[in-house]
């Protein structure tokens, strides 16, 4: 936990502001100037003020993998406390919040103790240098510290996967067709569907919801092999068919448990099995009249939340549900 410096060190193009009253430096140094000027306060030191977790070396090596993409790899600050320990100098007068920080000793790192772990195993397996922008607070006082690192890591939220997914969707196909099945209002899951992941009255499906499904209905080869607007064009053929046979139910999440996630995810995995029989795998052809026959032979399911169906429980119940729509659509069970 030492904090001392051999010797002093200068950070050149600081930018000094206040925030809520706080001083704090905002710049950028060099990779091995960071891990030089910095030090973390583990959560079992003698003093009861430490609070830094053990170091995850997987999460670091994870980012050091992630800064081999290249110049696509952008990262945030680095967030210190210089312990009222770095002097800022203004370069000019007229220009009081831009100088220079003279780093008499080392700052406590708050948040990004795996970046600069990662940062450190990239540096030296590449032997290259990288800039590390850095955000740091003149001085917090050890309680205060404490506190901003606690909101950092468990107050803050990320931004979720199904908002991840929906970012991703002009380079990842399931993702592209999770939204399109969101977006477009010829489909079914317009109306009861989340991008961002936030469940609210009358949608309760996330888009993280439907590329789960995605994955269920194209487990077979030559139906993940289709161009994502032939998976579009099956997954709106195929659900809209089931819920113009089960209108009511699909309309009412309260009293039928048809678009219940478990019973959707049932759907899914029988579709993957009955679709993948009505495609056929050398032309890649796609029946849909033969799509709605299997659908209607599905005809007498008994949907309500009330029956059978009220039992069936998370991903071992979605695979019972969907042998039972297999037998029915094409007279065989799923496999093991």
């Amino acid at each position: 936990m030492s904090s001392a410096l051999a010797h002093h060190h200068v950070i050149e193009n600081v930018l000094l502001y206040k925030m809520r009253g706080k001083v704090a430096y905002l710049g950028n140094v060099s990779a091995m100037s960071a891990l030089q000027i910095t030090y973390v306060k583990p959560f079992d030191h003698p003093s009861g003020k430490g609070y830094q977790r053990p170091v995850d070396n997987k999460r670091c090596n994870d980012f050091a993998m992630y800064l081999s993409k290249g110049d696509d790899a952008l990262f945030t600050p680095i967030l210190l406390n210089a312990e009222s320990k770095w002097e800022f100098s203004a370069y000019d007068k007229s220009r009081s919040s831009f100088g220079r920080l003279i780093c008499k000793d080392k700052a406590s790192l708050m948040d990004g103790q795996h970046r600069l772990g990662g940062i450190k195993r990239y540096t030296q397996d590449t032997h290259s240098e990288i800039s590390v922008p850095f955000l740091a607070f003149h001085y917090l006082d050890e309680d205060e510290e404490i506190n901003l690192f606690d909101t950092i890591n468990t107050k803050a939220k990320g931004i979720g996967i199904s908002l991840s997914k929906y970012l991703h969707r002009d380079s990842d196909e399931y993702s592209w067709v999770a939204t399109q099945l969101i977006t477009r209002g010829d489909s079914p899951f317009h109306f009861i569907s989340t991008i961002t992941g936030k469940r609210s009255l009358g949608r309760h499906v996330t888009l993280q919801n439907l590329y789960k499904m995605l994955e269920f209905l194209s487990k077979e080869d030559h139906v993940a092999k289709l161009p994502k607007e032939e998976k579009l064009m099956l997954c709106l053929v195929y659900f809209n068919a089931i819920k113009e046979l089960f209108n009511k139910e699909w309309l009412d999440y309260k009293e039928y448990r048809l678009t219940h996630i478990v019973c959707l995810n049932a759907i899914a995995i029988a579709g993957g099995v009955f679709l993948s029989k009505v495609i056929s795998e050398e032309k890649r052809a796609i029946d849909y009249n033969q799509v709605i026959k299997g659908v209607n032979k599905l005809k007498s399911m008994d949907w309500s939340a009330a029956g059978t169906l009220r039992y069936i429980k998370g991903m071992s119940g979605s695979k019972t549900l969907a042998n039972d729509l297999i037998t029915q659509m094409i007279g065989t069970s799923a496999s093991k």
